[in-house]
């Protein structure tokens, strides 16, 4: 996998593994010691080491940076919970927020969250958000530093572990502190006072990549979920090209890898990217879900690599002819392969036999798997 980053072309199309509390498979008929390995799936535990080993896949750890640690001064936090909402007052120097997220859960087990109440409803709560960055007092620790060595040798040579970090200040505004329709308000309304807030903010995150890039880690990911749906080509050129290349330079320096997460509707992001020097973007979408094609991201994205997810099992399964012809015409539409990953998430409304369907199909034309692994 790490020839793509060094530009050359890799023996075969490098197939990651993916597991999170959501994206987990179905375990009718999973095999017991499998299953027992992804017990209670939380975010940062072994389970996509588990998964992508049983099926034999490339390993992209979704880790997390537990070397950075943060503490607060000034800022204190009241949290409430009743049956799967949470409710958070944050009291501030500048004044009090208040936020509310609710547990969504599937019948399969499957848990995700989502935001009922903003932390930001308007202008006048720029402060006290700026407030709660600039009050962290972050450091590294050591605790942290030697669970991720344990989970760097846990690894090994089989894939790499992301360190994951937030996004940038404005994909942060839609996905947690504001949503879209505030977000747009602001950025009408009160431009000079979200700006502000911004630079607070990427400061504070600037300050955790230092401390985070520290530990073993071999990747930083930035969870961005960036889309034109909530941010434009223009919104995205005026607050993050040089934002992302002092992010990738700091992760640079340090010896590891910069990818850009960023799922949903980007096709017209992708010459933005290009300009940048991220190294990858992670989580690409393809269409229906998402508007980029792979063709797109060849002629758009240059060496940037595209981390594709295999559409294929959130699409209808019932004909496998026609499913194994698509994934074969995706594999087909990558080659030569070398900036081209594809990422194969579980899902809970597909089984591991589907999953391992899938995989198999990648691999009849995906290149050697053989010896090299």
């Amino acid at each position: 996998m790490l020839r793509i980053f060094r530009h050359e072309t890799p023996a075969w199309v490098p197939l990651t593994g993916h597991v999170d509390p959501y994206n987990q498979p179905d375990r009718t008929g999973i095999d017991p010691a499998l299953d027992a390995a992804l017990g209670e799936v939380q975010w940062g535990d072994t389970s996509t080491v588990a998964f992508s080993r049983a099926l034999g896949l490339d390993i992209m750890d979704w880790f997390g940076m537990p070397a950075v640690r943060i503490a607060r001064r000034d800022v204190t936090v009241e949290s409430v919970t009743e049956s799967d909402s949470t409710t958070q007052r944050w009291h501030t120097p500048c004044g009090e927020l208040r936020e509310t997220i609710r547990v969504c859960r599937d019948a399969s087990g499957a848990v995700s969250s989502n935001w009922t109440e903003h932390l930001v409803k308007g202008p006048e709560d720029l402060p006290a958000l700026a407030a709660i960055f600039a009050d962290e007092e972050i450091t590294l620790d050591p605790v942290g530093v030697e669970r991720t060595r344990a989970r760097r040798a846990l690894v090994g040579d089989d894939g790499l572990v992301l360190g994951v970090m937030d996004g940038t200040p404005l994909g942060m505004f839609f996905r947690m502190y504001s949503g879209v329709a505030t977000l747009a308000y602001l950025w009408a309304d009160a431009p000079d006072a979200l700006r502000d807030c911004f630079a607070v903010m990427e400061a504070n995150y600037l300050r955790r990549l230092q401390v985070g890039v520290q530990s073993d880690i071999d990747v930083v990911v930035s969870v961005d979920d960036t889309s034109t749906t909530a941010i434009s080509p223009a919104m995205f050129a005026a607050c993050n090209l040089a934002l992302t290349d002092a992010r990738a330079d700091v992760t640079h320096a340090a010896g590891k890898l910069y990818f850009h997460h960023s799922c949903g509707l980007i096709r017209d992001l992708l010459p933005l990217y290009r300009q940048t020097r991220m190294d990858a973007v992670h989580a690409y979408t393809l269409p229906t879900t998402g508007n980029a094609t792979v063709q797109d991201g060849r002629r758009d994205l240059g060496p940037i690599t595209m981390m594709v997810g295999v559409h294929q099992l959130v699409d209808p399964m019932d004909d496998l002819p026609a499913v194994r012809e698509s994934i074969h015409a995706l594999v087909q539409e990558g080659a030569p392969w070398d900036h081209f990953i594809l990422s194969l998430a579980a899902y809970p409304h597909r089984t591991l036999a589907q999953t391992r369907f899938v995989t198999e199909c990648v691999r009849e034309v995906g290149g050697d798997w053989g010896n090299e692994k």
